[in-house]
Formats: structure tokens, sequence, C-alpha cells
């Protein structure tokens, strides 16, 4: 009886651990035992996430991120997951991933090696470059016009880190402003308190659509750094990532890529009704045909 008893006593432990090796883990874990999602979100982040006029999270990231959560119900197989918001800056959004207050960041968050070191990127969504605006009657027209001028970036972005470290290697003598967020960078060469806001071209390009006076500003010509950007989730979690990517693949597979796309580039979009009439990038197409989560600036060239 002995025996017998150890024998079950070990089947039964034998079972259990290998019910624990295909329990869920991580972040599918925890969306499994909460029955919820949290996805962080921008503000100002026109057109990937910002608030519509009923200050509802919109955008295209978002609507990405809300095509990820039906996969991630699916593999789940929940009937439902709750879907909570929670806003983010560029200062705050590592941070919250790194701690789990969010589960997937949806905005217009750069995919590079350094931040790979802190968290994970699925697939690339699009692809813009680091360039300036400024008002027409400055007549700036390069980067060494700006010498020993203010300069505003967002703080928390790879923008402000470029500036601060162009400025000191070519020996500009710019003073750098850090603000909270895109509106209040592009607000500061508004009001005359800097001279031109460092910022990704595609941030630029709808805070001007969206400005008082969109024929008074000028986005450089000058392109200074390829910014591939990527819905971030936590590093060490690669069952949630193969989830996440598999839905990213798909709705690039499927074809659903083009008219979200359309969506938020091509059409009128809330508040305003303003199109940015932005159409897909060379670079972006590349990713389409071949899905990539690369953090290296050279595989977008």
């Amino acid at each position: 009886m002995k025996h017998l008893a150890a024998l079950f006593a070990a089947l039964f432990a034998a079972g259990a651990v290998a019910g624990a090796a295909n329990a869920q883990t991580g972040t599918l874990k925890k969306i499994k035992d909460s029955g919820s999602i949290t996805i962080g979100h921008r503000d100002t982040s026109i057109p990937f996430s910002y608030y519509d006029d009923k200050q509802q999270a919109v955008g295209y990231a978002v609507d990405l991120c809300l095509g990820i959560v039906d996969a991630v119900k699916a593999h789940l197989k929940m009937a439902k997951i709750d879907v909570k918001y929670n806003p983010v800056t560029s200062a705050t959004r590592i941070p919250l991933m790194a701690n789990g207050t969010i589960d997937l960041e949806c905005g217009s968050t750069t995919n590079n090696l350094e931040r790979q070191k802190q968290v994970a990127f699925t697939i690339t969504h699009f692809v813009t470059a680091n360039r300036y605006v400024a008002k027409k009657a400055s007549n700036i027209k390069t980067l060494n016009d700006l010498k020993g001028k203010t300069i505003v970036s967002t703080s928390g972005t790879t923008n402000i880190k470029w500036a601060t470290e162009e400025n000191t290697a070519r020996k500009l003598g710019m003073n750098i402003i850090a603000a909270k967020d895109h509106a209040e960078s592009f607000l500061t060469v508004d009001t005359g308190r800097a001279a031109a806001f460092f910022m990704d071209d595609i941030l630029l390009y709808s805070l001007v659509a969206t400005s008082r006076n969109p024929g008074d500003w000028i986005i450089g010509s000058e392109a200074y750094t390829i910014e591939p950007y990527g819905i971030m989730l936590r590093r060490d979690d690669p069952e949630f990532k193969k989830v996440v990517d598999a839905a990213m693949r798909n709705i690039y597979k499927s074809g659903r890529i083009n008219a979200i796309y359309e969506k938020w580039f091509l059409k009128p979009i809330p508040p305003k009704g303003i199109n940015l009439n932005v159409p897909m990038s060379a670079q972006f197409k590349r990713v389409l045909a071949n899905p990539t989560d690369s953090g290296d600036p050279k595989d977008y060239q």
C-alpha cells in the first residue's frame, strides 16, 4: 500500500508540474485572471493616439491595439476582455509599462536598441523621421540657423536626446527646453519662447494641420534620424509577444492594415475633420512585405 500511495503521489506531482507548465504566465495570465487589459495611450499624438471631442482615446495605434486585444481574447478563449485606458506621457510610458500598470502602449513610440533594454516592441507600424517645425517668418532653413537659439522638444523622447547630443557634438550653443507634451512644445514656438520644435515629422504635420494658421509654419527639409514606431509591451514575456506579433502579422497579411491606415492618414479625422493626406511611405511598405520589430534604423533605410 505504501508503494501504491507513493506512486499516486508521484503521478499527482507530475500532473501538477505539467499543469503549471501549460498554464498561462506573465501578461496573458494577468489578463486571464483579471478579465481585463490596460492600454496606455497619449492625449495629443494625432493621429496615432489622442482624445477626440468626446474625450475618448482614438487613433491609428489605438485601432491596432484593439485588433491585438481581439487576438488575445481568441487565444485565451475568453468571451470578453474589459479594455481599460490609462493616459501616459513620453516620460511616463516606459516606467508604467515596466511596473505593470499598462499592458500595451499605443502611441507614437520609437523602437530603438536602447529602449529594448527596458521594454519590448511588436512589429513596426509606422516609419517617420526627426525634423523641426518653425515659423516661416523666422527664416530658419537648416540646423546651423539655430546656433545660439532656444529650441524645444518633448521630455522623454528620442528627439530631445538627439538634440542634446547634437548640440554638444556640433557646439551649436542652443538652449534646449523640455516640454511635458507635444502640444506644449508646439505652443512654446507659437508664443515665441523657442525658435523651433524638434519632433517626428508625422506629428509635426499633424500639429501644423490642426493649428489656427497652418500657413504660418514650415517643417524642415533635413531629416536627422529615422524613427520606427512600435507598440510597447513588457520585456521577457515571450508568450505574450508571440501572440501580439502574430496578431500584427495577421492584420498586415489580411490587408486590414490598408483600411486602418486610410482611415487615419488619408481621410478626415476627428475632431476637426482634417485630412492629413499622408500616403504610405516606401519604408513602411517594405515593413508590410517583411514584418520586423527591429530597433536598428539601418533596417529601414
